[in-house]
């Protein structure tokens, strides 16, 4: 199958999705949503298929949401974006059984932040870099990253992760448990490759794991989903968003006004 914005291929009970807007560093677009939601049912159907791989092209895993498609002229509802565009990819990585596997090999911001968080394991390249990049453009958190980032580093770090919205680097994300491992830029790939056809080959009970860890760890995150986007429209609509996005796009501090 062919896509405009993901490479998609199947083999050894694999699916590795990669994200193809190197351009844009691979931030998310209508399309890019629209085409990822379709890949990940067609992987989860795939009874073939026991492991998802996810990664980005180029020197990027994901940037997050485009923002030249958000500007104050032309943002529509953001709580309406995340409930068909962003909620509908976490909560499939999340409920299916098959391991969701996240090769991080540039910057994963903000949405392709949470997307990476939302993986079962990942691992990164010492290129990688996270950033909960919400509050630099006067956002709050969304696509889960208010209920999984706590359950991974603790309270007091995810707060200051996501008020600060300061760059984590590769080392310092294993050092909080954020990532599995971390590899250098020309071992990623094959180390993805063989960690995943390994998920691929385990036992059933792989899948039940997943289940008994969601049942303990995550029962409420389709609520807490629901809540991030109330809070997105919000946000949204916000003067405070709307010079966030102004100085993004124009490379200049934001002016905030807490407004």
């Amino acid at each position: 199958m062919s896509y405009e914005t993901i490479l998609y291929e199947k083999a050894n009970g694999v699916a590795k999705i990669t994200l193809n807007r190197p351009q844009a560093l691979n931030a998310f677009t209508p399309k890019m949503n629209s085409e990822l939601q379709e890949i990940l049912k067609d992987a989860d159907d795939d009874k073939k298929i026991r492991c998802f791989l996810i990664t980005g092209s180029g020197r990027a895993f994901c940037a997050g949401q485009d923002l030249k498609g958000r500007t104050p002229e032309q943002k529509g509802s953001l709580g309406e974006s995340l409930r068909a565009r962003y909620n509908p990819i976490i909560l499939r990585l999340r409920r299916t059984e098959k391991i969701a596997l996240a090769a991080v090999n540039g910057t994963a911001a903000g949405a392709g932040c949470n997307l990476a968080l939302a993986c079962d394991l990942r691992i990164a390249s010492e290129e990688a870099k996270f950033i909960q990049a919400f509050v630099r453009v006067g956002l709050a958190p969304d696509s889960g990253g208010s209920f999984i980032l706590p359950r991974l580093v603790g309270l007091s770090k995810a707060m200051e992760l996501l008020l600060l919205g300061e760059p984590v680097d590769a080392r310092e994300a294993l050092r909080i448990g954020l990532v599995a491992r971390v590899l250098s830029a020309s071992e990623l790939s094959n180390a993805a490759g063989e960690m995943a056809e390994k998920l691929a080959c385990g036992p059933r009970s792989i899948g039940l794991i997943k289940r008994a860890v969601n049942h303990a760890m995550l029962p409420d995150l389709e609520s807490q989903l629901e809540y991030e986007a109330y809070l997105q429209e919000i946000a949204g609509r916000s003067a405070d968003y709307d010079e966030g996005v102004r100085a993004f796009l124009e490379k200049r501090q934001p002016a905030f006004k807490g407004k």
